[in-house]
């Protein structure tokens, strides 16, 4: 049976397409060219009427220039400043994004590294399974009660928020700074608002961050970021890679700024094997080795979610191509 459209998945997907053909039955053909740089879409994506692009690789100027005869680009997840929004616009050409998958996922993984930090388990395992020290809790001393502590949330967008709720249920002292929130987000969730990043972070010993990738969050948290909060702090990042400068974190680890850090997402991914990170994180006798976690991007992953995710995505390219109104357009 002939379609008469075709859409594209540029990356991370490669399997039978069952969601997004499910969708798009009799209306589009869907094709996965699982492309793992830019230059592999050269000749494969010109003719699409709709791409689907996930956070493996970028479509900027020069792709998207090629683009005949798209009439929408979805970004498979929440960031989107891996596409050219801007050109996209001029062109004609909107973006959309998925804002609402992997919200509860993504705020049980900050949540899941807060409290194995925190609560010592990952430095104690870490430890232990080294054969560093006696078979003692004293492996993972000092730890204090999480109950009553500041946890400095950054950005109070859906999964900022499925934080602050998660860390309001442990009892914790809940601020969070958000220039772009409207009043009244802190009384409907009985939480506290700090109008800049600077004090947040001086009254935050655990910071969790769940802010966008702008010109203005690039490398938000660097080393002087890091040295307004409290000595023995903790961080986790869940957001965007390129939200912490990563080079700070072997030192402050080293020095005991901070006592650990949960990272899920870096500049670059996979990243270099002598990115200086990693050389720490694996270094035995660098304290980054039992104090760091660093996951592949995996916070927003689980099977239903990412069932969800995929059927989103093929919906909005269905709207697109059916000329029905769209959701969730980011340019």
């Amino acid at each position: 049976m002939t379609v008469p459209y075709q859409v594209v998945i540029t990356d991370l997907i490669d399997d039978d397409l069952a969601p997004e053909r499910e969708v798009l039955d009799g209306l589009a053909q869907v094709t996965a060219l699982h492309a793992r740089s830019e230059a592999e879409l050269v000749g494969r994506i010109e003719q699409a009427d709709a791409v689907i692009l996930y956070h493996e690789l970028a479509l900027t100027a020069a792709t998207i220039r090629r683009l005949e005869r798209c009439r929408l680009i979805v970004r498979g997840g929440v960031g989107f400043d891996n596409v050219d929004r801007p050109l996209a616009r001029e062109l004609g050409i909107p973006v959309t994004n998925v804002p609402d998958y992997g919200t509860e996922e993504v705020a049980d993984t900050a949540l899941a590294m807060l409290l194995a930090l925190t609560r010592g388990v990952h430095l104690a395992n870490s430890v232990l399974r080294a054969g560093q020290g006696d078979w003692s809790y004293e492996r993972a001393v000092p730890l204090g009660r999480l109950r009553g502590r500041v946890l400095g949330i950054v950005g109070l967008g859906r999964i900022g928020t499925a934080m602050a709720v998660r860390g309001k249920a442990l009892g914790m002292d809940v601020a969070f700074h958000d220039p772009y929130k409207p009043d009244g987000y802190d009384k409907s969730l009985g939480i506290r608002r700090v109008e800049t990043l600077d004090e947040l972070l001086a009254q935050s010993p655990a910071v969790s961050l769940h802010c966008p990738l702008s010109e203005e969050t690039f490398h938000l948290i660097d080393a002087q970021a890091i040295a307004k909060m409290p000595r023995g702090s903790y961080l986790i990042n869940t957001s965007r890679g390129g939200v912490v400068d990563c080079r700070a974190l072997p030192g402050a680890l080293a020095s005991g700024q901070l006592a650990g850090a949960g990272i899920d997402v870096l500049e670059r991914e996979p990243p270099l094997s002598d990115d200086p990170l990693l050389v720490a994180w694996r270094d035995p006798q660098h304290p980054a080795h039992h104090r760091l976690i660093l996951n592949p991007h995996l916070a927003w992953y689980c099977a239903e979610g990412q069932r969800e995710l995929r059927r989103k995505t093929a919906e909005a390219c269905r709207r697109a191509l059916l000329g029905l109104p769209l959701r969730n357009v980011v340019n």
